[in-house]
């Protein structure tokens, strides 16, 4: 497999993956492994990782604009509305997960090369998404968001740094669990992406990115990739979410966490 098609296909399972609560880094751990020598940007890496990331950050922006307009309008006013709490809320489920981040970040790091481990994360991911199920779904009954709930959010998003485990998946199916009406988990989920994958940008960048100029091309591809594939994911998602469907994709997680496991044996 040529650069070229190796960047569509990360690009694609990134744009797929960074949405759809089947967990982004541990799909690109299993199939970075199995590519093996075959893999074209070990010396890109960075610079690769941080082109998808920003590649899903832009339909994130994009799909919320209108959420994102009135929030940042009512921080700039200082209006003590549901949009300013939403921003403090975001700004407290933040917390948790970068302190985790930069902590951990070693700890974590380690996982990115056990396929074993990254299968171990997946069935946990499988087992929150199918906990999903069993939950309340009369949106009567459903909880106003509270500090506490951000703060619970924010350190399970800071869990999902394990690659196989899911950053959306773990954040709306928690969210759930405690009560949050469907729509509102998933809106909280990815408004608070924005600034986990800034800070993954970041951290990224802070460790130097260089890059040939010959894998310019291929970069621009997986950023496209998975920026129009991201968007179509988010869009699907939300939807799914809004019918009650999140436990849908343990069918999915399991599977794949069962055959890494068995190839990883071989």
């Amino acid at each position: 497999m040529n650069a070229w098609l190796q960047a569509l296909v990360l690009g694609i399972i990134q744009g797929l993956t960074e949405f759809l609560p089947v967990s982004s880094s541990g799909h690109l751990v299993l199939f970075q492994q199995w590519l093996g020598d075959a893999f074209s940007f070990k010396n890109e890496a960075l610079a690769f990782d941080l082109a998808l990331h920003v590649g899903t950050l832009i339909p994130v922006l994009y799909f919320y604009r209108a959420e994102v307009k009135r929030i940042a309008t009512s921080v700039l006013k200082f209006e003590r509305d549901g949009d300013f709490n939403t921003a403090m809320y975001v700004v407290l489920a933040t917390i948790p997960t970068g302190l985790m981040g930069v902590l951990l970040k070693d700890h974590f790091e380690q996982i990115f090369h056990s396929v074993r481990a990254v299968c171990l994360a997946l069935l946990v991911t499988g087992g929150l998404l199918m906990a999903t199920k069993f939950l309340e779904r009369d949106p009567s009954r459903a909880r106003a968001m509270t500090p506490w709930m951000a703060l619970v959010i924010g350190v399970a998003q800071g869990l999902a740094i394990t690659p196989g485990i899911s950053r959306s998946g773990t954040t709306i199916a928690v969210a759930l669990m405690l009560g949050v009406a469907r729509e509102r988990a998933a809106t909280f989920s990815f408004l608070l992406s924005i600034p986990a994958i800034l800070g993954a940008v970041v951290l990224t960048a802070k460790d130097g990115v260089t890059f040939d100029t010959a894998a310019l091309g291929p970069l621009a591809v997986g950023f496209f990739a998975a920026m129009i594939v991201g968007y179509l994911a988010l869009a699907m998602l939300v939807a799914l979410v809004k019918r009650g469907g999140l436990y849908r994709f343990a069918f999915y997680v399991w599977p794949v966490a069962i055959a890494g496991l068995i190839l990883d044996t071989l």
